[in-house]
Order: structure tokens, then C-alpha cells, then sequence
């Protein structure tokens, strides 16, 4: 088989490679439940302090404490907003991450809109939690409504407070720390009773079920995942949930909630054992969350009860640290092995130059200079199949439309001249699992949100609103195609075919990343000064 046509196929392939992703994450319906681009009724909102608790053993003493105003945090991150009933993390706001590009609003991720519920809730559940499904959540009382990281302060701790009937002191601090997205949050239980306390740790993170924005170029996961001993990463729909609760025993692990470059995650302590579950409520909210470690407090003693839960970008780094598979959800796909080291490559090279576009310029570089010896060999094999089209042409003309001689023929030629006519494809079988890996790379790296290159290209994540990039590709795939004149043993319509290769891959890229298009690009403008050195070379060799 000609080398256009092994061409023609991969192209083929790749496309379909899009199409089967893109029905990976929309082939399962939505839940009946799901409150799909629609306003989240009030009566979710106001149960969502006492709804949902993890089951307790016993009834729980009523709170008295009223319910006050939310509590503000300010760090050099975060904007965090606590609620004193249950002290659940209520809205999140990422103050170094911005919502539009240019813009001074900071992202949201955790929030209470008419849109979405999304919030992160924990408490002490047990015979002697604080927390009930039947008489509700602990109302926490706190010395002020505002606390702020100050200059030079590398941590800030925000107690907040609540006593018992029975005397019993439950302090829940939230420590913040600076340059950091996750928060411990510690369970300070004093008890100064006559008996024995029994209680254990939730963490949950709650969210209205939303439909992804993906598409079929940026394919982006909204959900949940979790990690167990025996899974280190697993994502959780919003349809399995739907269709079974999680009921997972395991030492360590975490719960998380996704989305493009975003996570929110609790991370219990890894030697304790914990139970991983999931559910979704009757108002349509989804939750995924973890049962701590049961804790037998005796009288007159002091007992700390913590989790961590993060809040923030997919930092892989900051995600690393807390948990050694939660970087896990930046997830590479079944390419992973591959991405891994082009994205360390990537931070090594903009670390050096400052500019993510020049990065990814120099990651072209590096890999087409690594497959230059394949490339020689390509174009080696190219040209010696150009020199032989007057003999296949002088075949096809002896026996028509016979394809079975034609093809005995065509063999017996290739055979004879020592050409193998496959020759010039494994370069290009190379170069679609490195670009697929990229692409993913691209996609998944919250690094790369908003980074400018030049010019016009002021985010290297999102498409080039101009177009300029995916033209430009199209005509260097043109100009590639024209120094590789088509066989004459071609069909007439796989010839047709080759040459509309160009505007399709052209048309698809036009909303590919600005940054991928960008890497296709210059990997063209690199093949075609390649292939006109290895040509002049072949020619001196008399091969042509």
C-alpha cells in the first residue's frame, strides 16, 4: 500500500479517535433527578443543612444556637465564606485565577446560586455527633465575621465554637496557610462530661447535578472521582451515583468533585480507615464524600479529629503533597505514560524561557529532532517510491483493472528494488500518539489558562479567535502535500480524498487550542525544511 494512502488512513483514524472521546462523555443520559441548566429549588437550599448527614447511630441533642451571618476568610488565595450552621465551606473564590481573561472578577468554584449548589460540608456524626439528619446541624459560634491573612503571617487559624447540654466543648478550626489551596480542618473535642464519647468525621462535598460544557475538541469531565487502596483514581458520574450509591471500604484514600481545571477534594488521613460513599438527593443534589474513623473520647480527655479539603486549581504539585494519587485528576487519558514526561519537558522549557507558546515551540523542536533519523527514512523511502512510480505506472497499464496481479506485481517490483512501501509511515504513526498525549497535555493543564504567546494569542488554552493559526497549518499541510506527488496506482477518489486532507484537518482545527495548533504548525514548518534537506541530500545521490 502507498504511503498517501497509509496517510489518508491515520488522518481517518485520528478523526475517529475524536468522535469516539466526545461519545465517551456523552453516551449516559442524564439522571431523571438532574436540575439541568435550571435554578435549584428553594426547598434543596433550605435542607441542605440537616439533609444528607451521613446516617448516625442515635438521636443527637438539639442545637439552641441561632443561625448567624456568614464568616469571611482572606488569604492570598482564597476567598473563603463559612457558614456557622455545621461550619460548611460555602463559597470558594480563587483569587489568583481570574474568571475571564483580563478580567478582575476571581473564579468561583464552591457557591450557592440560583445555577448551582455546590458546597463542602463536614461534621461528627456517631452517638455523640453533633451533626443529625434528625435534629440538624451544630450551630458554631465564632469571636469575628472576618479574618484576613496579614502581611508576613504564614498561617491563619479560624476557630469556631459549640458547647453542648451535656458541657461537652467541640471546637472545628479551619488553619489556612499561605500560597496553598488546601485547609485543615480539626475537630478540637473537649470533653469535660462523666462519660465516654463516640463520635467519627464526614467530609462531603455537595453539587447540583450540571451537564459538562464539553465538546467534541475539549472533551472535559464534570463529576466526581474518588481513590481507594485498590483504586488509586476512578471517576463517578453524576449517572452512577444515580444508579448506585458508593459503599467503599478503604485505608486512606479521597473523594473529589471535578471539572475543567478545577477540583475540590477531601483528603481523610491516611492511616485511618474510612468509608467512601456517594448519593444523590431527592432535590437532585449529588454527593460524594467519606466516613472517618469511629473515635472513643474518655471523660477529662482531649481528643483532634482531621481532615484536609482542597479547593483550587489541578495544581499537580500542590495535589501531590496531600495525597500521592490525587494528581491523579489531571487525567492524561490511557495515554498518560506519555504525557507525563512532555508535560514535565513543558514546565522545564517555559521555566527557562518565560512564555508558554516559545515552551511549546521548543517541544516541536525536541520532538521532531528525536525523529529525525525515522523522518530521513520516511523521505529516503518516499523518494525511492518516486522513482519507481514509471514502473508502476508501466503495471497498471499491463494489467488494468486486475487488482490481485496488480498487487502480486507491485510486491514482486517492491521486493526486487529493496523498497518497503510502509516505510515512510512510522514516523507519523509516531508523531499521533505525541500529538494525542500533547493535546491532552494541553487540555488538562491549568498552567496554560489564560497564558499568552504574542500577538493576537493572548490564551494559548482556548481556540485562536482569529483562525490565523489552523489557516496557516492548513496551507503548510498543502504545501507538505505538493512535495509528495500522489502515486499513479491511486484511485482516482482516495486521491480526491488526499487532497481535501488539508481543509478537514484544517476545518477541525479550528477549534482545537490555539497552543496545539500551534505545536501541528510549527511541526509542519519544521518537516518541510527537513524534507528539503533530506531531498537535496537524496539527490546528490542520484535518488530524486
Amino acid at each position: 500500500m502507498e504511503s498517501q494512502r497509509n496517510i489518508l488512513l491515520i488522518g481517518l483514524l485520528f478523526v475517529s479517535f475524536l468522535l469516539w472521546q466526545q461519545w465517551q462523555a456523552d453516551k449516559a443520559p442524564q439522571p431523571v433527578a438532574a436540575q439541568t441548566q435550571s435554578s435549584i429549588p428553594a426547598s434543596t437550599v433550605a435542607d441542605a443543612h440537616s439533609s444528607d448527614v451521613p446516617d448516625a447511630d442515635s438521636v443527637v441533642p438539639e442545637t439552641v444556637t441561632a443561625s448567624k451571618e456568614l464568616i469571611t476568610v482572606y488569604t492570598d488565595q482564597l476567598e473563603i465564606k463559612i457558614d456557622p450552621v455545621g461550619g460548611d465551606i460555602v463559597y470558594s473564590a480563587l483569587l489568583a485565577h481570574k474568571l475571564e481573561e483580563n478580567g478582575d472578577d476571581p473564579f468561583v468554584l464552591l457557591e450557592q446560586t440560583n445555577d448551582i449548589y455546590y458546597i463542602a460540608q463536614s461534621g461528627l456524626i456517631g452517638r455523640d455527633g453533633i451533626d443529625s439528619t434528625v435534629n440538624g446541624r451544630a450551630h458554631f459560634d465564632s469571636a469575628s465575621r472576618e479574618y484576613k491573612l496579614a502581611d508576613g503571617q504564614d498561617t491563619l487559624t479560624v476557630p469556631l465554637t459549640y458547647v453542648s447540654d451535656k458541657g461537652v466543648t467541640y471546637t472545628k478550626v479551619f488553619v489556612f496557610t499561605r500560597g496553598k489551596y488546601n485547609i485543615a480542618v480539626d475537630y478540637q473535642i473537649n470533653n469535660t462530661s462523666d462519660v465516654q464519647l463516640q463520635v467519627q468525621m464526614y467530609g462531603q462535598i455537595k453539587h447540583s447535578i450540571k451537564e459538562s460544557e464539553s465538546s467534541m475538541m475539549m472533551p472535559t469531565y464534570r463529576g466526581a472521582a474518588f481513590s481507594t487502596t485498590d483504586t488509586r483514581y476512578e471517576k463517578y458520574t453524576f449517572d452512577d451515583m444515580a444508579d448506585k450509591n458508593l459503599d467503599k471500604s478503604t485505608l486512606g484514600g479521597w473523594v473529589a468533585m471535578l471539572q475543567h481545571y478545577f477540583v475540590s477534594a477531601w483528603v481523610p488521613p491516611a492511616d485511618d480507615k474510612n468509608i467512601i460513599f456517594s448519593s444523590i438527593s431527592a432535590g437532585g443534589l449529588a454527593n460524594i464524600g467519606f466516613r472517618g474513623a469511629l473515635y472513643n473520647i474518655a471523660p477529662g480527655s482531649e481528643q483532634s479529629i482531621k481532615a484536609e479539603f482542597y479547593v483550587g486549581p489541578k495544581d499537580q504539585k500542590a495535589l501531590s503533597a496531600l495525597s500521592d494519587s490525587l494528581n491523579l485528576v489531571v487525567d492524561y487519558g490511557f495515554l498518560w505514560w506519555l504525557a507525563v514526561p512532555i508535560y514535565k519537558l513543558l514546565m522545564f522549557f517555559q521555566s527557562i524561557v518565560g512564555n508558554w507558546g516559545i515552551a511549546i515551540i521548543l517541544i516541536t523542536l525536541t520532538v521532531r529532532g528525536l525523529l529525525y533519523p525515522l523522518t530521513k527514512a520516511q523521505y529516503t523511502s518516499m523518494a525511492k517510491m518516486r522513482n519507481l512510480q514509471p514502473k508502476l505506472a508501466e503495471l497498471k497499464d499491463r494489467f488494468g483493472d486486475d487488482r490481485q496481479k496488480m498487487g502480486q506485481a507491485m510486491m514482486e517490483l517492491y521486493k526486487k528494488e529493496k523498497v518497503n512501501p510502509m516505510g515512510g509511515c512510522l514516523p507519523i504513526l509516531l508523531q499521533m500518539p505525541i500529538f494525542i498525549a500533547l493535546y491532552w497535555v494541553l487540555l488538562e493543564s491549568v498552567e496554560l489558562r489564560h497564558a499568552p504567546f504574542m500577538l493576537w494569542i493572548t490564551d494559548l488554552s482556548v481556540q485562536d479567535p482569529y483562525y490565523v493559526l489552523p489557516i496557516l497549518m492548513g496551507i503548510s499541510m498543502f504545501i507538505m502535500q505538493k512535495m509528495q506527488p500522489m502515486a499513479p496506482t491511486m484511485d482516482p477518489m482516495q486521491v480526491k480524498m488526499m487532497q481535501w486532507m488539508p481543509v478537514i484537518f484544517t476545518v477541525f482545527f479550528l477549534w482545537f487550542p490555539a497552543g496545539l495548533v500551534l505545536y501541528w504548525l510549527v511541526g509542519n514548518l519544521v518537516a518541510i525544511t527537513q524534507q528539503k534537506i533530506i531531498y537535496a541530500g537524496l539527490e546528490k545521490k542520484g535518488l530524486k
